[in-house]
């Protein structure tokens, strides 16, 4: 696989083309830890344009602060550039109730209410938050919660193996944390604002001849 640009927290201001280098990275021979499953799993939730010309791979936990700072950032730039992809990689590493939380969302994607439960989920203030308290959020969404309890147990297996493949891949990239967001070829490890969303997208558009 080619080698990533990574982009430390808030270095990569205005120097994304010298952003270093990760290692090469080796991928086990397993489907769900290969490129094409990290951009493409058919699974994983998805916002934005899927015609896009950028994809950004968001590796994201509900009880992370710097998630939380960065997903509004995001949102908005996705909405007024029109031509990203968006792909959700549920990545619940900092406690339990990170666990509870994805499981919720992911359950809220088979009514098509992936966003609202994110959204709910990612605005709750601080980090330790407990299940409880992610519940209350959840039921505020909109969300049919007697269909989500349904969908939480009839695909229970599946939302749990499509968080073992994010947990995968954000191992075989050598993830050390979250939030962590692949803008086309770039790495970006930080909480970016949106100037900075803005200005990866850009160089992700320029090393890809899109710009």
């Amino acid at each position: 696989m080619p080698r990533l640009p990574v982009l430390r927290r808030f270095a990569f201001t205005l120097a994304l083309a010298v952003a270093t280098a990760l290692p090469t990275l080796v991928f086990a021979q397993a489907s769900d830890t290969t490129r094409e499953m990290i951009l493409n799993d058919p699974a994983a939730p998805k916002a934005g344009n899927p015609k896009g010309d950028v994809t950004i791979v968001a590796y994201l936990d509900y009880n992370c602060p710097y998630c939380k700072k960065s997903a509004p950032e995001l949102e908005k730039l996705v909405k007024a550039d029109g031509k990203i992809n968006l792909v959700y990689k549920d990545w619940p590493i900092l406690t339990e109730a990170s666990v509870y939380g994805a499981k919720l969302a992911l359950a809220a994607k088979y009514q098509g209410k992936y966003d609202e439960v994110h959204k709910a989920l990612m605005t709750i203030p601080g980090r330790k938050i407990p299940e409880d308290q992610m519940l209350a959020a959840v039921k505020s969404s909109g969300v049919d919660m007697a269909r989500l309890e349904a969908d939480a147990k009839t695909h229970a297996a599946d939302i749990t193996a499509l968080l073992k493949r994010n947990d995968a891949q954000a191992k075989g990239l050598r993830l050390q944390g979250t939030p962590v967001y692949l803008v086309g070829p770039l790495l970006v490890a930080a909480a970016p604002d949106y100037a900075q969303f803005r200005d990866a997208v850009a160089e992700a558009r320029k090393r890809a001849g899109k710009s």
